[in-house]
């Protein structure tokens, strides 16, 4: 049980020095509020500008990709 215990300890030790864990937990605090953004913007009957603009927006890229396939 204390080689286990070593271990872990050890373990939260190296992860707390660990700048690159940090880096990368920040990107994902940035995704979920990008996520939430579009949610807010796409949620159920969304029809303000921002929703008809970014939907016109992801047709026009579909469209492209699928006139290039």
């Amino acid at each position: 049980m204390l080689k286990y215990y070593t271990k872990t300890t050890e373990t939260f030790k190296r992860l707390r020095a660990d700048q690159d864990g940090v880096v990368s937990f920040e990107y994902i605090i940035v995704a979920v509020c990008i996520i939430g953004a579009v949610a807010a913007a796409f949620g159920t009957g969304a029809t303000s500008s921002i929703a008809t603009t970014l939907t016109g927006g992801l047709a026009a890229i579909t469209a492209a990709f699928t006139a290039a396939i």
